[in-house]
């Protein structure tokens, strides 16, 4: 912070102004005694009262040290004092003023790296700081709306990628059958299965990225219902059974307490859990067990789903959320993974109040979900942030 510097015009302007007034208060001085003199004048009584030395402290024969005469003369020469740093006062504050609407101007202009560095003795700093408080504020929306429109490209561009390889396809295979360049019945169902797959992976990305645009939304209504969190975990582990048993894994659950009673969206925590699941086979190659655990910690639930399969690079535990993010492109379009499926598991997550991250080391890869055991205190609390 550094104080106002004025400039050699504004010193002038506030040497005048000193020069004025004290001429000014002269006169006014000059005209009260000769007004004063005038209401005595002929009263000899009255002069004698007002002027005379009545009391005071006696300096040799003559001079009075005290007296009204030398009192009234000293009040007056205060007040003229006064009266003069009050008006040089307020004509600096103005120039200070003027300094910072200057800066102001200049931040206006779309200087918005800039903020007021000024340092004043009055009620002006508290603007001051306000002024840099709301350019900060400012430059923080911005930058969330650039934010915003460069995830909305990305988003669109992505989009536009997915759904383009397989539609190419689609329409490469439709026209191989539509110009009937094919040489037997067995290549035209080749042909069609080909297309009737690619659209299937077009119908994923389609639902995907509607269910991803919806769970984004945080006045996405959830259907809160009471439910025991061990139960569930065991249903999803018996539905994946078949699955994991071609792929030589097994599925084990457990959890602490036996029994853990909880709120939330079933459905939404539903789809949570299948994507990590899925995952989890899609993607643990040489592994033979994925682990379902819970545990509850105090007011909230602490949920793993891992597996012993290989480790996710530390470099892409913290992009996993992303939406599209792929560790491997070219396995996940192996797997037909859309890259939104942990996009559309932390936003359902966060919906509910809790949180998700991944671990990974040589012995196992995890995702982690904390969830409130009561959810509607969660959500009245987010509405009333809103």
């Amino acid at each position: 912070m550094k104080k106002v510097i004025l400039t050699g015009k504004e010193k002038s302007e506030l040497l005048v102004e000193g020069i004025v007034t004290v001429i000014l208060l002269l006169m006014l001085n000059f005209a009260v005694v000769m007004m004063i003199r005038q209401m005595i004048a002929g009263n000899p009584s009255l002069e004698s009262a007002i002027w005379g030395v009545k009391n005071g402290v006696v300096l040799g024969n003559a001079y009075h040290l005290w007296s009204w005469q030398n009192l009234f003369i000293a009040v007056m020469g205060i007040g003229d004092a006064i009266v003069v740093y009050w008006r040089l006062i307020r004509r600096y504050h103005q120039m200070q003023m003027r300094h910072v609407i200057a800066e102001l101007h200049y931040i206006a202009e779309g200087h918005l790296e800039h903020r007021i560095s000024f340092e004043v003795n009055t009620d002006l700093q508290k603007v001051i700081a306000s002024i840099n408080a709301l350019v900060d504020s400012t430059v923080r929306s911005m930058e969330e709306e650039r934010q915003i429109e460069k995830s909305k490209d990305e988003l669109i561009t992505n989009v536009s990628h997915d759904i383009r390889t397989p539609l190419t396809s689609i329409i490469g295979y439709l026209g191989l059958i539509e110009d009937k360049q094919y040489r037997s019945e067995e290549e035209l169902l080749k042909y069609t299965h080909t297309a009737y797959l690619k659209a299937k992976q077009m119908k994923v990305l389609v639902e995907d990225l509607f269910e991803y645009t919806k769970v984004r939304q945080t006045t996405t209504p959830l259907n809160v219902v009471s439910f025991n969190m061990a139960a569930m975990l065991e249903q999803l582990a018996a539905s994946f059974e078949l699955e994991a048993g071609k792929k030589g894994m097994e599925v084990s659950v457990s959890t602490t307490p036996d029994v853990i009673m909880m709120e939330a969206d079933t459905e939404k925590l539903g789809r949570v859990f299948n994507n990590l699941i899925v995952n989890a086979l899609k993607y643990g190659d040489g592994g033979k067990h994925i682990f379902l655990d819970a545990t509850k910690v105090g007011s909230e639930v602490v949920v793993k789903v891992s597996n012993d399969g290989p480790p996710i690079p530390n470099d892409a535990l913290n992009q996993l959320f992303d939406r599209f993010y792929r560790v491997e492109e070219s396995r996940s379009q192996e797997t037909g993974g859309t890259g939104l499926g942990l996009a559309i598991a932390q936003s359902i997550v966060t919906l509910h109040g809790g949180y998700i991250y991944a671990e990974s080391s040589a012995d196992l890869t995890s995702f982690v979900i904390h969830l409130p055991l009561k959810i509607g205190q969660t959500l009245t609390q987010r509405g009333t942030e809103k």
